[in-house]
C-alpha cells in the first residue's frame, strides 16, 4: 500500500482500524427526529426556570419559616432583621447540618448560596400578611369604588337635566368592591398553625 503525502502511518494497527475512524468522516444520516415536541418543551421550560433548588424548610412551632436572599438591596437582611426575622441555626433543625454555612457572617446558619433560612414569630407574620394582603388591597379597592361612585353620580346629574347620560353597567363583583369581607387567618391559610 502506498503512503499518501503528508499522511503518517501508525505502527499500531488498532488506530488504523474501521472502528477508530473520525465521526466527521462519516456521512451519517440522522434517522430520528430529535426536535422536541410541545409537551417536552413545556416540561423543559418548567424545569429550567422554576426548578426548586432550595430544600423545603421544616415547620418550627410558633414561627413562619422562609428563605431570604443576601443579594437584594431593596429588601435587605438588615431590614428583615429589624422587622423581627431571625436566622435559623442548623442546630435548631435536626438533619440540616449538611446545608449550614461554614464561613462568613451567617456561619452555622442554614443556607444555600446567597439564600439564608429565617424564621418570624407567627404573630408578626399574621400582622404583616394582614397588612400586605388584606388592608392594602382593600384600600386600593376603596379608591376604585370612590371613582366608580363619582362616575355614577355624575351620570345621574347629567340624566336629571334631561341630557342623554352615560349608561353605567356594573359587572358581577363590582358592588362588593371596597367592602371589607374580613381578613382570613393567614397562619391557618398557609398551614402555619
Amino acid at each position: 500500500m502506498a503512503k499518501k503525502v503528508g499522511q503518517k502511518r501508525s505502527k499500531d494497527a488498532r488506530l488504523n482500524s474501521e472502528a477508530r475512524r473520525s465521526r466527521r468522516d462519516d456521512d451519517r444520516e440522522v434517522t430520528e427526529n430529535r426536535e422536541l415536541t410541545e409537551d417536552p418543551r413545556l416540561d423543559e421550560f418548567r424545569n429550567s426556570f422554576y426548578q426548586a433548588v432550595l430544600p423545603d424548610l421544616p415547620k418550627i412551632p410558633g414561627f413562619h419559616v422562609c428563605w431570604l436572599t443576601t443579594n437584594n438591596p431593596g429588601d435587605s437582611i438588615a431590614r428583615r432583621t429589624r422587622l423581627g426575622y431571625e436566622p435559623i441555626h442548623a442546630d435548631e433543625v435536626p438533619g440540616y447540618e449538611a446545608i449550614s454555612l461554614k464561613t462568613g457572617e451567617y456561619a452555622g446558619c442554614i443556607g444555600v448560596n446567597e439564600m439564608i433560612a429565617f424564621k418570624l414569630p407567627l404573630h408578626l407574620y399574621e400582622g404583616y400578611m394582614r397588612y400586605s394582603h388584606h388592608e392594602l388591597p382593600l384600600q386600593e379597592e376603596q379608591k376604585l369604588r370612590a371613582v366608580k361612585d363619582r362616575i355614577v353620580e355624575e351620570a345621574a346629574q347629567v340624566a336629571k337635566h334631561g341630557a342623554r347620560g352615560i349608561i353605567i353597567e356594573e359587572e358581577a363583583g363590582t358592588a362588593e368592591l371596597g367592602q371589607d369581607p374580613g381578613a382570613p387567618d393567614f397562619r391557618e391559610l398557609h398551614g402555619e398553625v
